[in-house]
């Protein structure tokens, strides 16, 4: 007997309910990230999510709606992208709303029915693996980068980013997602409480124990304390002569430091708006000004320029030049400056921005640069990154810096610290985003670099937020408001020693993937043996009329 699949039919106007909701619900982790900055929100955040897609009737269901609740969260946290990229943003977030397919179906497999308690076990383990891959696979550079990676929800929370010195935003973005897992079969199955209690228990017992345990990064204090300036002129008007008065602005604001026992200073994004070597007089004022405050400048140049020459780290391993392939081009480039003008240390920016600062594939997408302000010309990208010396510092400080969203990946600071880097310096500019929440967002990233590495870190930018961050994680000082114009010194304490992050890297990783492989194997075995076709039974002996078989009659 044949057995027909039977085929459920939903009505249409349950369909579209669901799928609005399933959108809706995808887009309310937004909440949990700056500026609303609600962080406890992110335990819960994705209930109503796991709960539309544990109820999906089919698997193709529950793969539709993943697909739009992906595109909502994209939408929702990457709203302020609006301005820059107008209609755009929606095929974008269509196409990484794609990502969350696996995880949705995980969702549904595990989570849906009545499961026991090895099941919901199982849900707990494998269902924040699946959410990680839809991170880790949006953090590559070309889908955008790791921005909102649902951990980073948790950078003012101090035992969970004790957790991302162990694990980096990995393990954190693991243990939200099994919160809200746990929080799901508590709703939802009660037969599975049990499970769900001892997850949630659990949880709260390895944050307890990383908290309590595991060995803090050495920090030094008086003597060791290291005077970093952020210098952060403010809006300054668009127009012909908006990079000249910007760099007017702050020469200004530094000038205010002399005087004052400062040991760097720094300067925000695009705070240089030409080449240093072909604008020598800007070369001899920020010389002139290093002079003055007594201390070196970190500036950042954004013009056209010849390619970086190779660090000789670079090209040992046989990677191209600063521009990654020689040559001139518009680079934006870290560079420091001295009593005596610039040092020779040049960091290019190696990641650059998809459409803000080159078109993916432009032959096909440069239609985009009509809609919204995706870049008229690409960028050039560095080819490694730079350690640079600090003069008069602390013996053997070397300082790591990084430029824009290169420091919401966490490999990049990762590097820098295993290289030697004893301070991180991210310079940023978010004016173009200034009344939305993303000048919130990128400040808060540097709280999860400092915890991952045991290192401090920087954020200036040229019209704020600018915040400066201990080796913990916590703030130094106050941060720089949004518009503000001013110059602040921040008293920075150094570190020692090296994290588990840092040594071990992206471990978390690796153990979800192993787990989500394990899964897969064991469910495509179980699928292959039970299509396996029943072995025949032989055929009963025939018999004749006459008598017993095989025998012949008489």
């Amino acid at each position: 007997m044949v057995t027909v699949p039977r085929v459920v039919t939903v009505p249409r106007r349950t369909r579209l309910w669901r799928a609005a909701a399933a959108a809706a619900a995808g887009a309310l982790p937004c909440l949990a990230f700056p500026a609303p900055a609600l962080w406890w929100w992110a335990y819960v955040a994705l209930v109503p999510w796991m709960l539309l897609l544990r109820s999906a009737p089919t698997g193709r269901r529950a793969a539709w709606e993943g697909w739009l609740g992906g595109a909502g969260f994209i939408v929702a946290v990457h709203h302020w992208l609006l301005p820059s990229l107008h209609v755009f943003l929606l095929p974008v977030a269509a196409l990484l709303g794609l990502l969350w397919i696996p995880w949705a179906l995980l969702v549904r497999e595990l989570l849906g029915g009545s499961p026991g308690p090895g099941r919901a076990v199982a849900a707990m383990v494998l269902v924040p693996a699946g959410w990680l891959l839809s991170e880790l696979a949006r953090s590559w550079q070309g889908l955008g980068g790791p921005w909102g990676l649902l951990g980073a929800s948790q950078w003012q929370v101090p035992p969970v980013l004790r957790l991302a010195s162990l694990g980096g935003v990995w393990l954190v973005s693991l243990l939200v997602v099994a919160v809200n897992c746990a929080v799901v079969l508590l709703i939802a199955v009660p037969r599975a409480r049990v499970p769900a209690v001892a997850g949630m228990a659990g949880c709260a017992v390895l944050t307890g124990a990383v908290w309590l345990w595991l060995p803090r990064a050495e920090v030094s204090g008086g003597s060791g304390l290291l005077r970093v300036a952020v210098v952060q002129p403010g809006p300054v008007a668009d127009g012909p002569d908006s990079t000249e008065r910007r760099f007017a602005a702050g020469e200004r604001l530094t000038r205010t430091l002399a005087g004052r026992p400062v040991d760097l200073v720094v300067w925000g994004e695009s705070s240089v708006g030409a080449d240093l070597a072909a604008r020598p007089d800007l070369s001899r004022r920020l010389a002139a000004l290093s002079a003055e405050v007594g201390a070196p400048l970190l500036v950042n140049v954004d013009a056209r320029q010849p390619a970086a020459p190779r660090p000789a780290a670079a090209a040992a391993q046989g990677h191209p030049a600063g521009g990654g392939g020689g040559g001139d081009g518009i680079f934006k480039s870290s560079v420091l400056v001295g009593p005596r003008g610039p040092t020779g240390d040049r960091y290019d920016k190696m990641r650059l921005v998809p459409f803000g600062e080159y078109v993916p594939a432009r032959s096909l997408l440069g239609w985009a640069t009509s809609v919204g302000r995706a870049a008229g010309e690409d960028r050039r990208r560095g080819a490694a990154p730079v350690l640079m010396d600090l003069p008069g510092g602390p013996d053997g400080l070397r300082i790591g810096p990084l430029v824009c969203f290169e420091s919401a990946f966490p490999d990049m600071s990762r590097r820098l610290v295993r290289d030697g880097a004893g301070l991180l310096v991210a310079q940023s500019a978010t004016s173009t985003f200034q009344t939305s929440w993303a000048p919130a967002q990128h400040a808060s990233l540097g709280a999860l670099r400092a915890a991952e590495t045991g290192r401090p870190v920087v954020h200036a930018t040229l019209t704020g937020i600018s915040s400066v961050y201990g080796p913990d994680g916590a703030r130094t000082g106050p941060p720089l408001p949004v518009s503000a114009s001013t110059a602040q010194v921040y008293e920075v304490p150094l570190a020692r020693g090296t994290t588990p992050f840092v040594r071990f890297g992206d471990w978390p990783v690796g153990v979800a993937l192993g787990l989500l492989a394990v899964y897969c194997t064991v469910e495509g075995t179980r699928a292959l043996g039970l299509r396996k076709p029943a072995p025949e039974r032989p055929a009963p002996p025939a018999r004749t009329a006459r008598g017993s078989a095989g025998r012949p009659g008489r």
